[in-house]
C-alpha cells in the first residue's frame, strides 16, 4: 500500500500498486509524485519504486531524427545587385536615356563582384555580364546619336539643329 502527495499538497492513500497504476494512466499522477510506502519513512518520486519502473518507460524515440541541411545546401538566390543592374540597363536602353543606363551599369558591375565573391550563395552571373552590355550598347548609341545630332560638317538634313530650325 502506498502514500501519494497530490499536486494540491494533500496526502491521498493509502492506495494499492493497481490503484496507482490507474491513476498514472488516468494522468492523476506521474514519475515525480512524491510517494510512501506503507511503512517507510521517506517520500520519494514514485518512478523511484522498482515495481513502478516499466511503467514510465521513456516515449520511444522517432525512426530518425530530424535532419537540417548543410550550410550551403539551399539553392543560392539571384543577386539584387545584378537584377537592378539589367532592369536600369533595359530602360537606359529602351526609354529613358543614359543616365539610367549609366546606373545599370553601376549596379551591374557591383552584383558581378559580390557574385564573384559569393558564388555558393548568389546567382545571376550572367544576368550582371547582359546588364554591363547593355548599358554599355544604350551609352554608346546615345553618344553616337549625341554627335549625329550635333555634328556641325554633316548635310543640314541629317543634323539635329536642322530639325528643329528649318
Amino acid at each position: 500500500m502506498y502514500r501519494i502527495i497530490g499536486t494540491d499538497q494533500k496526502e491521498y492513500g493509502p492506495a494499492g500498486a493497481n490503484q496507482l497504476r490507474q491513476w498514472i494512466a488516468e494522468g492523476r499522477i506521474n514519475a515525480q509524485t512524491l510517494t510512501r510506502a506503507e511503512g517507510s519513512a521517506g517520500w520519494k518520486a514514485l518512478a523511484a519504486f522498482p515495481e513502478f519502473a516499466g511503467v514510465f518507460a521513456p516515449p520511444p524515440l522517432a525512426a530518425e531524427p530530424p535532419r537540417f541541411a548543410p550550410m550551403g545546401a539551399y539553392p543560392p538566390k539571384n543577386s539584387s545587385m545584378a537584377v537592378a543592374g539589367f532592369v536600369c540597363s533595359l530602360l537606359g536602353l529602351m526609354c529613358c536615356g543614359p543616365f539610367v543606363s549609366i546606373l545599370g551599369l553601376v549596379f551591374s558591375i557591383i552584383g558581378l563582384v559580390e557574385i564573384n565573391r559569393n558564388p555558393a550563395q548568389l546567382n545571376g552571373k550572367s544576368m550582371a555580364i547582359a546588364g554591363i552590355v547593355l548599358s554599355a550598347v544604350g551609352c554608346l548609341m546615345f553618344l553616337a546619336g549625341f554627335a549625329i545630332a550635333f555634328w556641325p560638317g554633316l548635310p543640314k538634313g541629317i543634323r539635329f539643329h536642322h530639325f528643329w530650325h528649318s
